[in-house]
């Protein structure tokens, strides 16, 4: 029993913590609305700015997965138009940069 007791004593790192394990932390805090809607990395974000923690950036871009699966929507609407026009030289450059971007929110994921 004792062990169990330090474990809880001893919060997580939150970049180590589930996302439900985020959204318990973050209904306890005040000031934090729409806790069900948000993703892991909202949790932190809205979490760290509560507990005034503040993020050390590194030299690394994290990739948004939402912003770059938009872009991929656009290109793939433009590589529809570049085929009905017969343009098969773009709708294959715009398939190579679709398949790029999906690459990049696997990794970020």
């Amino acid at each position: 029993m004792a062990k169990t007791k330090a474990k809880e004593d001893k919060e997580k790192p939150l970049d180590k913590m589930t996302a439900k394990e985020l959204r318990e932390a973050a209904l306890k805090l005040e000031g934090i609305v729409g806790v069900h809607a948000m993703n892991k990395n909202e949790l932190i974000a809205a979490i760290k700015e509560v507990k005034g923690i503040v993020d050390v950036k590194s030299g690394k871009k994290t990739a948004d997965v939402r912003g770059l699966k938009v872009k991929v929507r656009e290109l793939k609407e433009k590589r529809v138009r570049a085929k009905e026009e017969g343009n098969k030289r773009l709708a294959d450059s715009l398939r190579r940069k679709i398949s790029n971007l999906k690459k990049k929110t696997r990794k970020a994921g």
